[in-house]
């Protein structure tokens, strides 16, 4: 049999600050070549067991580790910091938190000079991996002003180019369109195959993973094992039937919209209406301008033309949960704008799984719990219209259900939702429209079931359609 790359032993692991373990009596291990997915509902205990898993904790926060944790045979403390680093690559959730250089080649010849790659040996390697990872147009380009999914090939990009033994890779998928998604995993496929580097995964969007993983190693909400055996992929996820019931009222219009920033346009005179009570979802491929349309309907952009008229403001989540925080717990970042009541406070922490983490620091919980958090102070808001970045992303199935309850109760009392996804099953079961964007303009705005239903839009669009969602009218099959 092949060696085991990794080994633990009843393990656990708590933060110096906490009373209570995040992870309890873990035990498995894998092996070279393997591919294994690490699932379980949000706030288990997924991302902190990977990072056990590159020795990036304990080393980084000072976490308190029992049992035993072997990596390549050795005990992980004999490791020297950053030793095992040649040979287990990490995608983080966040690549923002990985880069340290303002462009992408410069980010990708920074990994291998702190490697001593060679310089000629380092400039193929670049050729090779922008090539297969679809980036060589963005080999220049200004890291910061890439779209979150772009910046997301660009840290898979940074990982693969050290050619690692063991990739690790946290929601790597969180914020690709479908297309690219699909495209990501068959290259991984392939590249796996090739070179038999073990590929371990957090994953919540395991549908465009196809038949990827050999194994399924499972954690439950107490941070302990509760399954560890062959992949098997579960059935498409259900949403109640909902009616649609959109106002006659516009609670958004939107006239020639255009947005430049030094000197280039990013947003071309966009014109829509969205009513009341309306539901519409943002779709459309990576860097095609979702993100920016969010942030200059919101004013964190700068508009160069046109016009918003919203009747009294637009809320907002954005794709980086963080940039909403301002309080030091969880609890009083719902309670921040003092419009919703302490019970009504009380009902979202509860219905959006927050009650255990209320007096957390809103930056030292998971990326789907610090989704949540932000997405429940902005329904506190009580705004009539809301725009959300990429909502589902790192959230179970139980937590996307509950998402899914809320918005539709807002929508019955006549707020309107600007949703940018691209979860096609979520964006089949919600939404009323979709407005498709690609290259910084509005390819047009439809009716959701006539998107699902047209292959040629759908793959313009880089969208593919979702399984088994029981939209209005019959999804795409």
């Amino acid at each position: 049999m092949p060696e085991a790359v990794f080994r633990l032993e009843e393990v656990s692991f708590r933060f110096p600050e906490d009373d209570r373990a995040v992870l309890n009596g873990i035990s498995f291990e894998i092996r070279r070549g393997e591919r294994v997915v690490l699932s379980g509902p949000s706030g288990c205990g997924k991302s902190t067991l990977l990072y056990l898993l590159n020795r990036l904790y304990p080393a980084n926060c000072d976490g308190i580790v029992g049992g035993t944790v072997r990596l390549f045979g050795r005990l992980s403390e004999v490791w020297k910091p950053g030793e095992i680093n040649r040979f287990v690559a990490t995608v983080f959730q966040d690549p923002d938190a990985q880069f340290c250089m303002p462009t992408v080649e410069q980010e990708l010849a920074f990994t291998l000079e702190n490697l001593r790659v060679p310089r000629e040996e380092m400039k193929r390697r670049i050729v090779e991996v922008l090539a297969l990872t679809g980036l060589e147009e963005l080999r220049g380009a200004v890291i910061q002003n890439l779209s979150g999914g772009q910046k997301q090939r660009v840290a898979a990009a940074c990982a693969l180019v050290m050619q690692p033994e063991v990739l690790l890779l946290d929601e790597p998928l969180a914020h690709l369109d479908p297309h690219t998604a699909r495209e990501l995993v068959r290259w991984l496929d392939g590249l796996q195959k090739k070179t038999g580097l073990t590929v371990v995964a957090v994953e919540h969007r395991l549908d465009l993973w196809d038949g990827f993983f050999d194994r399924e190693i499972r954690l439950g909400p107490e941070g302990r094992l509760t399954g560890c055996g062959p992949f098997l992929p579960g059935p498409p996820m259900r949403f109640p039937e909902r009616p649609a019931a959109i106002g006659e009222e516009a609670s958004l219009r939107v006239e020639e919209l255009s947005v430049s920033i030094r000197g280039q346009e990013i947003l071309s005179k966009l014109s829509f209406q969205l009513n009341e009570s309306e539901i519409a979802v943002i779709a459309g491929p990576n860097g095609s301008g979702k993100s920016s349309l969010a942030k200059a309907l919101c004013g964190i952009y700068k508009k160069s033309g046109g016009r918003v008229n919203a009747a009294s403001g637009i809320g907002y989540v954005p794709q980086s949960p963080e940039f909403l925080f301002l309080t030091a717990s969880v609890r009083e970042e719902l309670a921040f704008s003092g419009i919703a009541s302490g019970e009504e406070v009380d009902g979202l922490m509860e219905r959006l799984r927050l009650e255990e983490i209320a007096d957390a620091h809103p930056f030292s919980v998971s990326h789907g719990q610090k989704r949540r958090a932000a997405i429940g102070a902005m329904l506190a808001d009580n705004r009539p219209v809301i725009v959300m970045d990429e909502p589902t992303s790192g959230q179970d199935a139980a937590a996307l259900l509950e998402l899914y309850e809320l918005i539709d109760e807002r929508r019955r009392e006549g707020v309107s939702f600007l949703i940018i996804t691209h979860d096609m099953e979520f964006a089949a079961a919600i939404a009323d429209s979709v407005m498709l964007m690609k290259d910084g303009a509005l390819t047009g705005k439809f009716r959701a079931a006539d998107v699902w239903a047209d292959p040629g839009l759908l793959a313009a669009h880089h969208l593919i359609p979702p399984k088994g969602a029981n939209a209005h009218e019959p999804a795409f099959a």
